[in-house]
């Protein structure tokens, strides 16, 4: 079976930026061990699945190891090979996914995504998560993940986590933000149990991230960036229990697979 994929840079509008994807179409689902095959062969962060239907497409995503409930930067990269290679005619594309429907809409440049809120919760400080990133966090909140606050990007920009003593912490992932130089605010985000050291641009992070600046600056549309090696950016909205997240797409490759 012969299968077009394309892999694209997402949250950037450059090549060699971003968050690395692969995008894969289908017309019907293979076994799970084959699509985590896949995903562990192409070695991104996050490979994609995609299946046309009536008048929406259905969406999965994979990591090298594991399959996960919801995927920012793959999901941008989904809807730009769509628009892009003529699979879809309008300008507004609904998925359907384990984190329910999503939809992203082009905006000229820039693709939005409609994604759940996920609002974080204080937390009492950890000593084991001040080891596990070599510095303590001014706060501690958790949602999916574990929301680390910093008083400053430079902060941010100088950890070093142990990744192994990430790992074996009682959290998904663990983010770590502060107030950005030149934006609102700037993160990292570290997955090790998910198969993803450190990625790039996260898209799922900013589900957190979002309403946590949203409430501490007092306003619903922030500017982010990921301060990762690569780096990326995002325009973020906060819209009730909803946030809307935009990003550019650069396109990289594309070809066939073969399996």
């Amino acid at each position: 079976m012969k299968l077009p994929i394309f892999q694209v840079d997402a949250f950037t509008n450059r090549v060699f930026g971003g968050n690395p994807a692969a995008v894969v179409i289908m017309n019907d689902w293979l076994p799970d061990e084959v699509l985590q095959s896949i995903a562990r062969e192409n070695n991104l962060s996050e490979t994609a699945f995609v299946i046309p239907r009536d008048d929406w497409f259905d969406l999965r995503w994979f990591t090298p190891t594991v399959e996960v409930d919801l995927c920012g930067h793959a999901t941008l990269a989904s809807a730009w090979v769509l628009f892009e290679n003529g699979f879809w005619p309008d300008e507004e594309i609904a998925f359907e996914t384990r984190s329910g429907r999503l939809t992203v809409r082009r905006e000229g440049e820039w693709l939005a995504m409609n994604f759940p809120s996920r609002p974080p919760r204080p937390t009492e400080p950890d000593a084991a998560v001040t080891e596990a990133l070599g510095a303590a966090p001014a706060e501690l909140h958790e949602s999916r993940d574990l929301l680390a606050v910093f008083g400053e990007q430079a902060e941010v920009e100088a950890l070093r986590p142990d990744i192994g003593a990430i790992a074996r912490l009682e959290a998904y992932a663990i983010i770590a933000t502060a107030p950005g130089d030149s934006c609102d605010f700037v993160s990292r985000f570290f997955a090790p149990r998910a198969g993803v050291p450190e990625d790039p641009v996260t898209g799922s992070a900013h589900c957190t991230l979002v309403p946590y600046w949203s409430a501490r600056l007092g306003k619903a549309r922030l500017r982010a960036r990921q301060v990762s090696e690569r780096g990326g950016e995002l325009l973020c909205e906060l819209r009730g229990d909803r946030v809307v997240l935009s990003g550019q797409v650069a396109g990289y490759l594309r070809g066939e697979i073969r399996v």
